[in-house]
């Protein structure tokens, strides 16, 4: 792999004819694994087709600040969350996050509507500015598991978000993984 600047972990370069996404990350992390290392937004999708099943969000806290009389650029409304990416019972990814909304439809999606964040770039129909900070691929508890943090941006909406996948093994088993009682 090409060698790229240390301080960025992960761009897309693209021409008329070829793509190429580079990404700085542990030697041992696999290919499925930099796929969704790099998801923008899409995670949850990118999961149900790995999976071939739903996968739904679970909210686990949700703090947001005052809404005063809309969010805008110089009225930001804050929210703090934390969810977790289910497929039945198993828990895939353990997203928390930190949201700056800065329009009316943003606020109106998030807070009125429950949007997860990743619907809301779906349903706005834009793909957000991408921006990995970083991976780090560990043991804990017995498990290996890996996490990212890293920042999705378009206008009216900043998210910081911190994702953890608490069992790397469910890239490798698949569905075997989801369900380890079935022969």
């Amino acid at each position: 792999m090409p060698s790229i600047d240390t301080n960025v972990l992960a761009r897309d370069t693209y021409t008329g004819a070829s793509t190429s996404v580079e990404i700085n990350c542990p030697e041992d992390v696999t290919g499925l694994e930099r796929i969704m290392l790099v998801a923008q937004g899409d995670l949850q999708r990118l999961l149900s087709a790995f999976f071939a099943r739903t996968i739904t969000i679970e909210c686990v806290y949700s703090h947001t600040g005052p809404r005063g009389t809309g969010a805008s650029p110089d009225n930001p409304i804050k929210q703090a969350r934390q969810v977790h990416l289910k497929c039945g019972s198993r828990v895939l990814c353990i997203a928390t996050s930190s949201v700056t909304v800065t329009s009316m439809e943003c606020e109106r999606l998030l807070l009125d509507e429950k949007f997860a964040l990743g619907q809301i770039f779906r349903h706005l129909r834009c793909y957000p500015d991408f921006s990995l900070t970083s991976v780090d691929a560990q043991v804990v508890e017995g498990k290996r598991e890996l996490r990212r943090t890293y920042q999705l941006k378009t206008e009216g909406i900043l998210c910081e978000i911190l994702e953890v996948f608490p069992d790397r093994d469910m890239f490798l088993k698949g569905t075997a993984w989801l369900d380890p009682d079935q022969p």
